[in-house]
């Protein structure tokens, strides 16, 4: 199974990414987790460019439609979205395989319910399927952990395998195509 993962910080010291990576280090051999580093490449979403897309709108699309799943890791700014998951969002509405696409979101910040609870309602309206077992906070703010001290806590590797587990259920059972080489619960 292909996980396409996106945050929505730019910053290199970033713990939606720093998340994301370590989603990707603890995966199980059957889920490939992909970190998308594209999304600060996309151009502000323009509708006069949708007859001839730019180049990093282009990436940005094959790389959405190779996944059969999407997580998103995005902070909170003024109680909404950071502009970079609502660009990436704008260049995907009408991207026919977009729609239906299984998603999870992951909040690290439990206080930042704003933006979750909008971007949750944005892929809602997307005609995502947003995975809700999937869909997790986990309180790193503050914990002043990095991205080795992320994996190496148990409590957070097991959340992020979950996450994954029930991710990975929620399209295999609707699919079937995925192939799970673990009990799923």
């Amino acid at each position: 199974m292909k996980i396409l993962a996106l945050s929505g910080s730019l910053r290199a010291a970033s713990i939606n990414t720093m998340l994301l990576r370590v989603m990707a280090q603890v995966a199980p051999r059957d889920i490939q987790v992909s970190v998308y580093d594209g999304l600060g490449k996309l151009p502000l979403f323009n509708a006069d460019l949708e007859s001839r897309y730019p180049a990093p709108v282009l990436e940005f699309h094959r790389a959405v439609a190779a996944a059969d799943a999407l997580v998103f890791a995005s902070p909170e700014y003024a109680h909404g979205v950071t502009g970079t998951i609502k660009n990436a969002l704008d260049w995907l509405v009408g991207f026919e395989p977009f729609a239906a696409k299984f998603v999870a979101v992951l909040n690290t910040s439990p206080r930042a319910h704003h933006a979750d609870d909008a971007l949750r309602e944005t892929l809602k309206t997307m005609a995502a399927v947003v995975v809700e077992p999937a869909s997790i906070s986990i309180p790193l703010l503050g914990a002043g952990l990095d991205e080795s001290a992320m994996a190496a806590t148990p409590a957070i590797a097991a959340a992020v395998l979950e996450c994954l587990r029930c991710l990975q259920h929620a399209v295999v059972s609707t699919s079937g195509s995925v192939t799970a080489e673990f009990p799923l619960g």
